[in-house]
């Protein structure tokens, strides 16, 4: 059986404030959560989760929809590396990739070149051809399961799949007792918040762009602990002030610790770089079978 591709249109969101412009972080003292959401800038993948002065921050665009229904499909459609084309306003024809998605009402995370993202206005329309979900990576061992990812990204994040197994190289493997936002989530919708303790070495040393493990985590169906079990997701977001929430991870693999083998390098980890984002993909572009 084979995957097959979707076209999906999208909409460039503005950041959404409520009547008050505080959250309150874990010692109850307010702040203005500058960088959730809309077009980003001055922030790229590579830079650490806490260099920026904000909150959920996340380089480049978030993508939406005006009718819900259609903004669950976009998001659970959509996997990371899925080609990204803007279709009106000043950046019309600039090119990009899906490098993230969102929960609560669902947005996608749009990486664009920083010219693009300069001319680009809330409001403006993409389109995004979703490839992905339901797809495999070829050798993959049954009990390894692959969500949100486009499989022509594999080789570029490191992904190994054999009969015997999966290899992945990651920054770190954290445990679940960490998870915080998203749990008992579908993710394929959400991405899970990770609620480091402050000054927590791993959160110190970890980049946007990283591939992260969680140790007892299944995110299988809807995110939840599950003992043996490991996932390997990406972080796409910065850290964030708020109790129970923090760097976000977009689950990529999950299975079996004895199948998915983590391996953590602190040091020399690399993950999702703009120039893997910037290289020619192989997503279906035409008939699925």
């Amino acid at each position: 059986m084979r995957a097959v591709a979707v076209n999906l249109a999208g909409v460039v969101e503005s950041p959404a404030i409520g009547p008050s412009p505080y959250r309150v972080d874990v010692d109850g003292h307010p702040y203005v959560p500058v960088g959730d959401g809309g077009i980003v800038l001055g922030v790229a993948l590579g830079d650490l989760v806490s260099a920026a002065l904000g909150d959920h921050v996340a380089p480049g665009a978030t993508v939406g929809h005006p009718d819900q229904p259609a903004r669950h499909g976009l998001t659970a459609y959509a996997c990371v590396g899925n080609p990204v084309v803007v279709r009106s306003g000043a950046a019309a024809g600039a090119t990009g990739r899906v490098f993230g998605k969102r929960g609560e009402d669902g947005r996608l995370l749009v990486w664009l070149p920083e010219d693009a993202l300069e001319r680009l206005r809330p409001g403006d329309g993409v389109a995004v051809r979703a490839y992905g979900q339901g797809a495999s990576l070829p050798g993959l061992p049954p009990g390894v399961e692959v969500l949100n990812l486009d499989p022509w990204l594999a080789p570029a994040l490191g992904i190994t799949a054999g009969p015997d197994g999966v290899e992945v190289g990651v920054r770190a493997v954290v445990p679940s007792r960490l998870a915080g936002n998203g749990i008992g989530r579908p993710a394929q919708q959400w991405d899970v918040d990770l609620a480091f303790p402050a000054g927590d070495p791993v959160l110190a040393a970890l980049r946007l762009g990283d591939l992260l493990a969680v140790a007892d985590l299944d995110v299988r169906h809807n995110m939840g602990y599950r003992r043996g079990h490991v996932t390997v997701g990406l972080v796409v977001h910065g850290d964030s002030p708020m109790p129970g929430h923090g760097p976000g991870l977009v689950p990529l693999l999950c299975g079996p610790a004895d199948l998915l083998r983590a391996t953590p390098d602190a040091e020399g980890h690399v993950g999702l770089t703009e120039h893997a984002l910037a290289a020619p993909g192989t997503t279906p572009q035409g008939r699925a079978g």
